[in-house]
């Protein structure tokens, strides 16, 4: 039936059956503390079976609930009604162990199914024909469910016949029924109730029983067979069923086994279509991914094509504007050469190149005193005067800009301490420079070529002298000029030991404001150049260059002088030394005996020289030249001279006159380059003479120019003598 519950409801209300065994829940969901009924079929059949009907529920072989039988099918207790059977049927076993007659059905029982009556009529046919003759009467009830006398039989013989019915037949009937059952009871009368039951499943797969009784029907004596005959035949039925239920279930069992088949590969064809659906997910969010990549990838490409133009553009406009910049400083120059020539004296030579090569001997090797990254420096002999050539490089870092601008500044300043400019090759990038003996004051501090090493009076002097020259350079006007590469390898020596500043490629020029405040710092935005450990930390930072950037590398120097150790990281040690007091272990012992309050005294100011915030660093006009110049005085004079040979003093060689051969008191440049003393030179002209004192060419004038630079060195080494 479609609803397999109530279908269960109708058996036992149809059949009256008083014991079923039910399944409580699907053995899977067993469980050793379930205690209630699971299945919804068997909690409806439980609800609703009829009281008289005792259902044990089961799980897994195990009793999990036990519905009690109350009422019998006709309203009596169950258990009353069970114990006056049993009570009658001993009765009648005592009575009449002998003489029963099988008699079908009881007053209690349905009546029964058409298939029953079908089934006892077609039982009896076989059996009256196969006997060919009388057959023992088998007793049927009559629908009023009294049974009936045989027909042709009295009751005596009813009885015999009945009796002649052995209990081998019996045994038969009991074997043949051993799957389905005849279930027999004695009545008091004699009377055998016969109850047709169904069979049980030999797969056990399912608990159950139908049980079918007999309607009480009246037959004729014709239509009675024994129970052995009637066994037979049900055992026959039985098996045709059995088989045909087989065949079902079999037809079943495929049909499961299919089902479950095309179960299986549905659920693989849905895994298969989700796997489908989350790559075609997953592959159209990578598309829309890689579409907005593309997107913003094309916009990156075209904002880059535009800033690649502007910059193309701006590069242009920068090229225009130096192109631009480069002709008005080449008309300037032109101009101011002009000027210079006629209006302001000039303070160098212009020289040929081959008096270049002629000077070096072909730039010989041997004459080499120097090499950086702006090019060689040789030594060399030019007009019969020793001078110092320097030879940029077309690679060197110090470009046309740079050559011009040392030219200018050199040109046009003069101080005691700044390298005296003789001359100047432009078509070669040559500067020729006054010959200082003594090389660097980097040369002496490491004592290149076992060269003696400075005192500590030399020191503090050329301490002062570095100073004061700084101080010269910054306070210029109307352009303050910072030197930008100040280090002990641009501080150059003479004879007697006197510093030389030189180098001014990489200085800057910086714009003085008059009506600009005190506090105001001057400064130039430019690319950090120069020598790392010298460097202003500020500079390094920001590009701004400022006298405090001179500053910070005049603080190393002195450093270097006091200790004669290595630039980089020459701030750390002097500051540990003086925290811990052991400023006496890092001064320099080839310098002497130094006396410790100046020294400790120096050590404090280079420090605040060396002092990371340019605003920190002192004022070298106002508080470094008043802690040096006391120092200078209290070194005596004869310090500058403390090798005492007289080598050390003797005057250079182009303080001398060629003419006079003595050191000139009032340097001129003539037109042929040399300078004279002019008393001298006035004296070779006005005798007549038109050609040159030293190369004997004719002049192209007599004017003579006054060699102010020349004029301030003789007069400081004068002072020293």
């Amino acid at each position: 039936m479609e609803s397999i519950e109530n279908g269960i409801l109708e058996l036992i209300s149809g059949h009256g059956i008083r014991k079923l065994v039910m399944g409580a829940a699907a053995d899977k969901r067993y469980s050793r503390n379930m205690m209630d009924v699971k299945s919804k079929k068997a909690i409806s059949v439980c609800q609703q079976a009829p009281a008289y009907c005792h259902i044990w529920f089961i799980c897994k072989q195990h009793l999990i609930y036990t519905k009690e039988g109350a009422l019998d099918a006709n309203g009596t207790e169950c258990r009353q009604s069970s114990q006056q059977a049993s009570q009658n049927t001993e009765t009648g076993q005592s009575n009449h162990s002998r003489s029963q007659s099988f008699t079908l059905g009881q007053k209690n029982h349905p009546k029964l199914t058409n298939p029953a009556q079908d089934l006892l009529r077609r039982a009896c046919s076989v059996t009256f024909g196969r006997q060919g003759g009388k057959s023992p009467a088998l007793a049927l009830p009559d629908n009023d469910g009294r049974p009936s006398a045989p027909h042709n039989m009295s009751d005596a013989e009813g009885a015999s016949n009945v009796s002649s019915a052995s209990s081998d037949e019996c045994d038969t009937l009991s074997r043949s029924t051993s799957r389905g059952s005849l279930l027999s009871t004695y009545s008091s009368s004699g009377m055998v109730n016969v109850g047709l039951v169904s069979f049980d499943r030999t797969e056990g797969s399912e608990i159950g029983s139908e049980l079918l009784t007999l309607p009480h029907r009246k037959e004729d004596p014709i239509h009675s067979t024994p129970p052995s005959v009637l066994a037979k035949a049900s055992e026959g039925l039985y098996a045709e069923e059995l088989r045909q239920r087989k065949e079902t279930e079999e037809a079943l069992a495929k049909g499961k086994e299919e089902l479950e088949n095309i179960k299986n590969e549905k659920d693989e064809v849905m895994e298969e279509l989700h796997i489908a659906l989350d790559q075609k997910k997953s592959l159209e969010r990578q598309i829309a991914d890689n579409d907005q990549m593309v997107k913003e990838l094309e916009q990156k490409i075209i904002s880059a094509v535009e800033l690649l133009q502007n910059y193309k553009n701006e590069r242009d406009e920068l090229q225009l504007e130096r192109d631009n910049a480069l002709k008005e400083a080449e008309e300037l120059r032109k101009s101011r050469t002009e000027a210079s020539s006629s209006h302001m004296p000039q303070f160098f030579s212009d020289f040929s190149f081959s008096e270049i090569e002629e000077a070096t001997q072909n730039f010989n090797p041997s004459l080499k005193v120097g090499e950086g990254g702006y090019g060689s420096i040789y030594k060399g002999l030019l007009r019969h005067t020793q001078v110092a050539i320097k030879v940029l490089h077309s690679h060197s870092l110090q470009g046309p800009a740079e050559f011009q601008q040392e030219v200018d500044v050199l040109s046009k300043m003069r101080h005691p301490n700044l390298v005296t400019l003789i001359g100047a090759c432009p078509e070669a990038w040559t500067l020729i420079y006054e010959y200082l003996l003594n090389g660097s004051l980097e040369d002496r501090l490491s004592c290149r070529g076992n060269s003696p090493p400075l005192s500590w009076q030399t020191r503090i002097r050329i301490a002062t002298e570095l100073c004061s020259v700084l101080i010269f350079l910054h306070s210029s006007k109307p352009h303050s000029i910072v030197h930008g590469d100040l280090k002990p390898a641009n501080i150059l020596l003479d004879a007697n030991f006197v510093s030389k500043l030189s180098d001014f490629g990489i200085c800057r020029l910086l714009s003085q404001n008059e009506d600009a405040s005190v506090n105001t710092t001057i400064c130039c935005r430019t690319d950090p150049k120069g020598t790392f450990a010298y460097m202003d930390p500020e500079f390094l930072s920001s590009g701004e260059l400022t006298p405090k950037s001179d500053v910070y590398s005049f603080g190393i120097i002195l450093l270097r002088l006091l200790t004669g150790r290595p630039a980089l990281g020459i701030t750390k040690e002097v500051q540990y030394a003086l925290d811990k007091g052991n400023l006496k272990i890092l001064l320099d012992p080839l310098a002497g005996d130094w006396p410790f309050v100046q020294a400790e005294q120096l050590a404090h100011m280079a420090l605040r020289c060396c002092d990371m915030n340019r605003k920190s660093r002192p004022d070298l006009a106002s508080e470094v030249w008043r802690v040096l110049e006391p120092m200078k005085a209290s070194c005596g004079g004869s310090s500058y001279f403390q090798f005492g040979s007289e080598e050390h003093c003797q005057p250079p060689p182009y303080f001398i006159c060629p003419i006079f051969q003595e050191v000139m008191q009032d340097p001129h440049v003539a037109a042929d380059g040399f300078t004279y003393e002019a008393e001298a030179l006035r004296g070779w002209l006005d005798s007549g003479h038109e050609t040159s004192p030293m190369t004997n060419l004719k002049l192209a004038h007599t004017n003579l120019v006054p060699n102010h630079a020349l004029r301030s060195a003789i007069q400081e080494w004068l002072q020293q003598q």
